[in-house]
């Protein structure tokens, strides 16, 4: 992908080039605002990575001024406010991705590749209506999960959370990312409610006799895969 950095910190914008570059992908920075807004506004890219906190022009009059000129490549925005008011306000101004300060690059390159992979289905005439891991097979439309020819039954919230895995089948996916994607923000990310629910989850997912298929990895968060970690 070519991506559009805009960040004033100069640390910060090396680091973040560095990352990305050794992932693959073309960057161009941009270190205030007003730069920022020309660049993505002139010339094409897959994606911008956008720092809030911008001298000139900050990072949410940059957002709703390129979503008011029908721009629509995804943006994540990057800020040290982490507060869940902060983030909605990011996400309604137009973002496509909140990321609070620190970050590890891991997780902006997992979260470009969620936003890529989105683009591309968006743009896809028709969606699969039907998902499918091994046994494990669940219909969006019916609403119903079944593994091994057994039904199962899931609240709604534990079936918002499998889709998602299901959707990321054998990628690490943090809990940021689910409480993100899954509870929109409505949890406090140190909270424990992710835990539980993937417990649950799993309990009636990997019944017993069957292979797992959902794994805790370590320090990063969780996977739904035919394989273990």
């Amino acid at each position: 992908m070519k991506i559009l950095i805009v960040e004033d910190d100069a640390a910060q914008g090396r680091f973040l080039q560095k990352g990305l570059r050794e992932a693959g992908h073309l960057t161009q920075l941009a270190r205030d605002g007003r730069d920022g807004l020309f660049l993505a506004t002139t010339e094409s890219f897959d994606a911008i990575v956008l720092d809030r906190m911008l001298p000139r022009v900050d990072g949410l009059t940059v957002l709703r001024t390129l979503r008011a000129s029908g721009k629509e490549l995804p943006v994540i925005v990057l800020s040290a406010l982490g507060e869940v008011d902060e983030r909605i306000e990011g996400l309604r101004a137009g973002g496509d991705d909140y990321l609070a300060k620190p970050f590890s690059i891991s997780e902006l390159l997992a979260r470009l590749e969620a936003l890529q992979r989105r683009s591309a289905s968006a743009a896809r005439p028709s969606q699969a209506t039907t998902l499918r891991l091994g046994d494990l097979e669940m219909n969006l439309l019916r609403r119903t999960v079944r593994r091994a020819g057994r039904d199962i039954e899931l609240k709604p919230k534990a079936f918002a959370l499998l889709e998602y895995l299901m959707r990321h089948a054998d990628q690490v996916v943090t809990r940021s990312m689910l409480l993100e994607a899954v509870w929109d923000y409505h949890f406090d990310p140190r909270t424990n409610v992710i835990d539980v629910h993937v417990s649950n989850l799993r309990a009636a997912i990997d019944a017993p006799g069957l292979p797992p298929l959902i794994h805790t990895v370590r320090g990063a968060g969780y996977l739904l895969g035919l394989r273990g970690d």
